[in-house]
Parts: structure tokens; sequence; C-alpha cells
């Protein structure tokens, strides 16, 4: 589940080779398993057209044309670049490569079974432009399935960055570890089906790479918070299972608390209570069973509430309102050092003051989970260094975490999880169908619900992140946020199933 940053993989290479495994070895390995993919998507005697790039992705790609070729596939092989240009392992490569060798330029592209996208790997460090550009336009308009080398030709493999233009490929294997770009969008949308081979590179390698690559940085999964997970046992009860306290919003804005009241309910936690206006109480009481209301007009009531060391979790946010009350209640909660988790309104709150929120998470010590989609994130750190890395996911995520000094969940198709200390996971398990009503409000009582059970904050917003996206995954077309909660006990039992006996 580890990922590898382009720095870190650059670092396994010259770690293996320094172990004393040449490069064009590992160059051969991974252009065998190039071939090996491609043959697995060809038909029998089916064409490919391979275009090779100037460095060592142009070299994986002479070596699975070479092997192509030798297993009886007609190979067509162009060269973007001068072959007398090339260097070091990629010139050795194409030494080996007896065929010829053609222009790989944009126009005309030969009629085909299968394009292999060997032009730039995932160290591109500047935008296409020119006749690479034109080429890479001219593939994506050509009818013909692409097996991309390494990352899509274009995509950064650090952000998922599209470098002025990018191959949209149907698969891309890629070598020893997944990098960011992978799974970051745009990056994710690009790539296709996701493959990773190994090329021989040794653990001792992949270990140096990751001890340079900095904080660690996972694809989110189950094997990431499974030890953490909440296992209920022969005797536990509610009172061992946690309470989640949710504070509702005023009358007829009083839906999206009890959605999240619900997930957390469904996730686990032993008892679930709404605190409510006196004025949505009746509203809230209509639709409430197993859930409790309680009334709670001011943070001064929210602050008697909290005497109830019960009460070990707070959901703040959904449908509350906006302004000095729910900044008032969000303060009280903070400084009760409670687990804590921060949505919607509550964060809107603090819209340009979030080194205010800070103080107040720092203050009481709370265990702070915020959950933002992008633009909840844009309000509340602007002007702040998370929103200066720019369209770097995962740098914002990571700055607005350590800002806050709480785990700070940054919702969308690539949703990324990040703590304080810098661990982070990139979550790919999930549906474009939970982008519906209330669907985040669900996510964050997932996460309540989990907290209230022991879970610590970035386990489990990660773990939060991957049931709400496998509810998603069961359910597809016509998904509501009211389907999510029902989808728990189904997506617990084969989670409980397959990792955590």
């Amino acid at each position: 589940m580890r990922l590898l940053t382009v720095a870190a993989m650059r670092t396994v290479d010259a770690a293996a080779i320094a172990g004393g495994i040449s490069g064009f070895t590992l160059m051969e390995a991974a252009g065998a398993a190039v071939a090996a993919r491609a043959r697995a998507r060809l038909p029998t005697g089916g064409r490919a057209l391979v275009l090779c790039g100037p460095g060592n992705n142009g070299g994986d790609g002479f070596v699975a044309a070479r092997l192509l070729a030798a297993g009886g596939y007609p190979v067509e092989l162009r060269l973007l670049g001068d072959r007398q240009a090339l260097t070091g392992d990629a010139a050795l490569a194409a030494e080996t490569w007896t065929g010829p060798v053609g222009r790989a330029a944009p126009a005309p592209l030969p009629p085909c079974d299968l394009v292999i996208d060997a032009l730039f790997g995932s160290g591109l460090s500047r935008d296409l432009d020119g006749e690479a550009r034109a080429l890479v336009e001219a593939v994506n308009g050509h009818d013909c399935p692409v097996l991309a080398v390494d990352v899509p030709s274009g995509i950064d493999g650090d952000t998922g960055a599209v470098r002025g233009a990018a191959i949209r490929a149907d698969e891309t294997v890629t070598f020893v570890a997944l990098k960011p770009g992978h799974l970051l969008e745009p990056g994710r949308a690009h790539c296709g089906q996701l493959s990773v081979v190994q090329i021989g590179t040794g653990p001792a390698a992949l270990e140096t790479g990751l001890a340079a690559g900095g904080p660690p940085l996972y694809r989110n999964g189950p094997s990431l918070w499974a030890a953490a997970f909440p296992r209920p046992g022969g005797a536990s009860h509610k009172y061992t299972r946690g309470h989640t306290l949710v504070l509702s919003g005023p009358a007829t804005k009083t839906g999206a608390a009890r959605l999240a009241a619900r997930g957390a309910l469904r996730v686990g936690a032993g008892l679930v209570t709404i605190a409510s206006p006196a004025g949505a109480l009746a509203e809230n009481a209509a639709h409430l069973t197993a859930i409790m209301l309680c009334p709670c007009e001011t943070a001064d009531d929210l602050d008697d509430l909290l005497t109830d060391e019960r009460l070990n979790v707070v959901l703040a946010g959904p449908g509350l309102g906006t302004g000095d009350l729910t900044r008032e209640r969000v303060a009280v909660a903070a400084a009760a050092g409670r687990g804590l988790v921060l949505d919607a309104d509550a964060l809107t709150s603090f819209s340009g003051q979030a080194r205010l929120l800070a103080a107040h998470l720092a203050d009481g010590e709370a265990r702070a989970v915020l959950t933002p989609h992008a633009g909840e994130f844009a309000r509340l750190f602007d002007g702040t260094g998370a929103t200066a890395a720019g369209a770097d996911k995962l740098a914002r995520t990571r700055a607005a975490a350590a800002l806050m000094g709480a785990v700070v969940v940054l919702k969308g198709a690539d949703t990324v999880i990040a703590d304080a200390d810098g661990r982070a996971a990139i979550n790919d398990h999930a549906s474009p169908y939970l982008g519906t009503a209330g669907s985040g409000d669900v996510l964050s009582g997932l996460i309540a619900g989990l907290m209230a059970q022991g879970m610590p904050p970035f386990e489990a917003a990660a773990a939060g992140v991957w049931l709400h996206g496998d509810a998603g995954l069961r359910h597809g077309p016509g998904l509501i946020a009211e389907d999510i909660p029902e989808l728990m006990p189904a997506v617990l039992a084969d989670l409980a199933e397959a990792v955590l006996r």
C-alpha cells in the first residue's frame, strides 16, 4: 500500500544498481513486463505500435518491441527524437532492436491493435509542447487501445497533473510501486487499469527508497488501518463502544445531522445522540428511534452536556448554520478535549480564520478530523500555505493538516487523508455516484462513529473514507445518501470476513 514519489523511485533504482543489479537488467525486466501486459491485450497475431521516447521509458519500449516481435507479433516502432542521441541503458536497449525505427510523427498513425506508450515516464518535469504534444494528441485521437509504460505520457508522476497534454490509456503498467500521480486526478482518469510489476530491485532497495521519500504515503485500504479497526468482543456493550454527539441545525435544516448520526450508529458507535435546538426537537424526534435526542441551544448548553465524559466524540457542521454561534460551539467542543469531527458549516464559519480554528484545537488538545470538500477547503485556508501549494492536492492537504495540528480529509474523486505528522493516504476506492446531496454528511458520521470506538483519528478517517467508497461501489446508479448507512452491514461483514479475523 506504500506509494513511491518520483524521487523515491529513483532512489530505489540507484540502490538496486549499487547493490549489484545493472540498470540494463532492470530495463530488460521492465520491458518484459510491458510485453507480457501487451500480449494479454493483443489478439493472436495482433499488430502493436510502439512509441518510444528519448529516455529510459523509451528504452523499456525498445525491449518490449523486441520481445513482442520475437513472439510472432507484428511490431512497428517509432522513436521521438534521434536514435543517435540515446544514451546509457536506453541506447543499449535500442541496439537490441533489429527492426526498422520510424519517426514518431504526429500523423498519420498506422492502423494497429495496441499502442504502447513508452514516450515519457513519471519523471516528466516540463509541459509537453511542439511535436511531442501533437503526437500525444494524435494518439488520443487514434482508434486503438493504449498501454502506457510507467505513467501515461504527459502525466506528472507526483501530482497527477497534465503537463500540457497527456495520453489517455486503457491500462498503465508501472514498476515496484504506484506513484501518487497514478491515484491523484486528473492522472487517475488517464491511467485506466493499473498494473504494478516487480522488476528485481529487491526489498532492501525498496526500503531505501521509502526511507528517502519523506513521510509515509499510502494507497488507502484495509491493510493501512485494519489493526486499529474496532472489533467488539463478548464483553462489549453499548457503553464500551463510545457515544457520539451530533450537533443539529435549526428547524428545516436537520436532515444533514440525522444522516451523520445514522452513519455513526451503523458503523458501530454504541450510542449516538443528536443535540437539537428546541425549535427542531419535534422535527428530529419524528425521524429518530435508536438515535437519542437532547435539547441544546447555545454554546453554554453544549458545555453543560460535555460534563458527561461518556460523550467521547462531537460531530459539528452538517446543517448547523454558519456564524458566531457555530464558532462558539466549535470552540467549546474543542476545549473539551474530546474527539472532534468538523464538516460543512463548522468549517465555513471559520472562512479565512484557519489559524483561529487551529488555536481552538490546540487549546483543548482535541483529537480532530476536518472533512472539507474543495470549496470549503479554499474558504477555510484562504491566505495560508495550504492554498499556496496550488494544484498539488497532496501538498495542500499535508500543509493544511500541519497547520491545524489535525487530520484533514480533502474530499473528491481522489480523496486525500493527511495527518499533522505528514502521513497521508490517497483513496481511489470509491464511486462517482457518491457525488450526491448528504453523502459527505454520512462520511463525517462514519468517521465520528469509528473514533467513538477508540480508533485513532488518522486511521478512523482513512477507514471511514474507504467504507463510504465501498458502499458507493456496491450500490452504483441511483444512490442517495440515505442508502449509505443501510449498506454498512454488508460492507462491514465482508470486511470482517476478508481482513479483520
